[in-house]
């Protein structure tokens, strides 16, 4: 059964997001392409530069944590938006929890790319991460 999905969901004051995919992986990629997608829209961002974004957490929701805050941290440092992701690998590693992903993406150009809603933080707000019949489900809030 594919869940493959982002979805927005109710928040008063920030952006709340669930994500589905069929592994942590994909769940992770989606989580990421997520935050790009309350930024601008990526379907108009063509995958002309790479990133190897590497971290680790000590749980699995600190590692989202950092995952979603390494993208944001590089969107701050070198502009960059991400439309392609695919993340390698999200596995424990003695006690910890480590991830690798190849992003793919370009320089936000506000000629070429349309401006959204800037994303300032990622937070641990109503973050959840659940697996359930093969699903990988993440719920995390992004404060906007």
């Amino acid at each position: 059964m594919s869940c493959d999905y982002i979805k927005f969901l109710e928040h008063t004051a920030d952006v709340y997001i669930e994500v589905c995919g069929e592994s942590l992986e994909k769940a992770f990629e989606l989580a990421g392409l997520a935050l790009f997608e309350v930024m601008t829209d990526t379907s108009k961002v063509e995958p002309r530069v790479a990133r190897v974004i590497e971290d680790r957490g000590f749980d699995m929701e600190s590692s989202l944590y950092r995952w979603l805050e390494d993208l944001l941290i590089e969107y701050g440092r070198s502009n960059l938006v991400f439309s392609q992701i695919r993340v390698e690998y999200v596995k424990k590693e003695g006690d910890e929890y480590v991830f690798k992903a190849l992003c793919f993406g370009d320089y936000f150009d506000p000629r070429k790319h349309e401006a959204r809603t800037e994303v300032k933080a990622v937070t641990y707000s109503l973050m959840e991460i659940v697996q359930s019949d093969g699903r990988w489900i993440l719920r995390f809030v992004l404060d906007i």
